[in-house]
């Protein structure tokens, strides 16, 4: 009932004259409602006072029509205004704080429906009538409703600006134009807005074009991406097959040596028992044997001794000890070294092709060209506060502006103990984890200087290919020498190009995989960018030649 009477409110009971409330409701005989008031007062401005007519659906009546007030309609305001439902029926049609008001009304002023730029006002639907039926203020742009036209007005001489003066770039009114403004290059601001309007098309085909490229090169790349992963998928599936056949050929030679050893042992073991049994035979034999000669021995009786002693049966003849030849105990360790000498020739060509499949799959070259086009103002924004961590340092290095700066020296420091100290390498890295996006710039003098990212986890004791920066699947380095560079991962050593530069700054996208370094001076160069899977927090790093005492690096401050 309430949305009913909402309903209402807004189609019944508002007079389509003054917009308000309806006052002492009249019913023409056409059917439409008005205030009594304001239907009187449109009759009396009527031109032809003979013939009257209906606001809304302009049917005439003659003579006049006698008004009376509508009770039923009266009636039902006064009941909707008691109930409070007629609050939004009011409200609607007036101007809010966020609305454009009519500039004609008095007192509480309605909506603007439309604005006239040549007034320069805003009319409610009411006092625009005039423009939409006077043929003079037909020839005016009516506009949606606009809280900025007194923009168009000239603050000095109160005109409407037509004008624009293209010496000066501003609107200006025709009084300007002979006045403050005379002899500068002036047209019409429809003029001016003409050659904007085609400078503004020939920038939206422009723009529209640039859109064309950019949608034409996001095909490519994921083009791009569904062909990376198709022969990603294709080189996953095809190894796994080559590697589950190695793997299965693995399997049947080991069973065939496993066979071979057994039956090997088999046939020897056979061997050895036989001989085994022949010779405890002969052991049964010699005791029994022995045991007669020692009875007879004790035989007291000459003639009986001598009688006896030709009954004896003869010895057989026996195996001699020469003759039995017994195996080495190492018999099977050269089976044992012939394994052993097959896993290591694997274990070399694995090292060896698994280097090269690595540095393949490690150096697919970045797609997105972001990084490249990024500036060093819009580099800074990922700049972290980056210190170096005392307990990694190497003993012939010292660290000092705050754990920032780092020297090579020549003798060793007292250091106490540290498992997470390098032990021979001249190494030290960053205290802090490095996920997200992070950049940081290295500044180095008196010499070279590598610059590195690792795995926290990488082998600090000894001086292995295991604990050096570049020289594992653990780290990256970047060596910076007086005239060249070289980028080093898993022992593998890359030639760079670029312009030399004691400051070197490093870009890591830890969630893309990127890893970039630049040569940084007035311009800021590319040195070297991989694209790679992180799978753990990475940590700065830094690498000095155990030759060169004085050398320095230092973690720059960023702002």
């Amino acid at each position: 009932m309430a949305q009913q009477g909402n309903q209402l409110d807004r189609k019944k009971i508002c007079c389509s004259i003054c917009l308000d409330l309806l006052k002492d409701p009249v019913t023409i005989s056409c059917g439409h409602s008005y205030c009594m008031k304001c239907i009187k007062s449109h009759w009396d401005t009527e031109k032809n006072m003979k013939i009257y007519s209906c606001p809304q659906c302009r049917q005439t009546f003659t003579p006049r029509p006698v008004l009376r007030k509508n009770t039923m309609l009266a009636d039902l305001v006064e009941e909707l205004k008691k109930t409070g439902l007629l609050a939004a029926c009011a409200d609607h049609c007036y101007a809010g704080p966020e609305d454009v008001a009519c500039d004609v009304c008095i007192g509480r002023k309605l909506k603007a429906c439309k604005s006239c730029l040549q007034c320069p006002a805003s009319y409610c639907e009411k006092h625009l009538q005039p423009h939409l039926e006077a043929p003079p203020l037909k020839k005016h742009k009516l506009v949606e409703p606009s809280k900025k036209l007194q923009e168009n007005v000239c603050c000095r001489h109160d005109e409407v600006m037509k004008i624009f003066c293209r010496t000066d770039q501003q609107s200006i009114c025709y009084l300007c134009s002979v006045d403050e403004h005379k002899g500068h290059d002036t047209v019409s601001a429809a003029a001016e807005r003409s050659e904007r309007q085609r400078e503004l098309e020939v920038s939206r085909q422009n723009i529209q074009q640039r859109i064309q490229d950019r949608e034409k090169d996001v095909k490519l790349l994921q083009q791009e991406v569904e062909a990376i992963n198709g022969s990603a998928d294709k080189t996953v599936g095809n190894s796994e097959k080559i590697f589950t056949e190695l793997i299965r050929l693995m399997e049947k030679r080991r069973s065939d040596v496993k066979q071979q050893v057994r039956s090997q042992q088999q046939t020897e073991v056979s061997r050895v028992r036989e001989l085994q049994e022949k010779l405890e035979q002969e052991i049964t034999e010699l005791k029994r044997t022995d045991a007669e000669l020692e009875k007879l021995s004790h035989t007291e009786d000459h003639n009986q001794f001598l009688h006896d002693y030709p009954s004896l049966s003869p010895l057989s003849e026996f195996t001699h000890s020469s003759s039995i030849k017994i195996r080495p105990l190492r018999f099977f360790e050269d089976v044992t070294a012939a394994v052993s000498e097959v896993r290591d020739k694997l274990q070399d060509v694995l090292r060896e092709k698994g280097t090269n499949i690595s540095q393949t799959v490690t150096e697919v070259d970045f797609l997105l060209s972001e990084p490249e086009n990024m500036t060093r103002a819009e580099f800074l924004k990922y700049s972290c506060d980056i210190t170096l961590d005392p307990n990694t340092t190497y003993t012939r290095l010292i660290l000092s502006d705050g754990n920032r700066k780092v020297t090579l020296m020549s003798k060793h420091q007292s250091y106490s103990s540290h498992l997470d100290r390098f032990t021979d390498c001249g190494q030290v890295l960053s205290k802090e984890n490095l996920t997200g996006r992070c950049y940081w710039e290295v500044e180095r003098r008196r010499g070279g200087v590598c610059v590195a990212v690792t795995h926290k986890n990488i082998r600090r004791a000894g001086s292995s290919d295991q604990c050096v920066f570049g020289c594992n699947d653990k780290s990256w380095r970047l060596d910076c020498d007086y005239n060249s560079y070289n980028f080093y991962y898993n022992n593998v050593s890359t030639p760079v190009s670029g312009p030399q530069s004691s400051r070197v700054g490093v870009y890591l996208d830890h969630r893309a995989g990127i890893l970039s370094f630049y040569s940084i001076s007035k311009t800021m160069t590319l040195l070297h960018r991989v694209q790679t899977t992180f799978t753990q927090p990475l940590h700065a790093g830094l690498w000095f030649d155990n030759c060169w005492s004085g050398v320095s690096a230092e973690l720059c401050k960023l702002k």
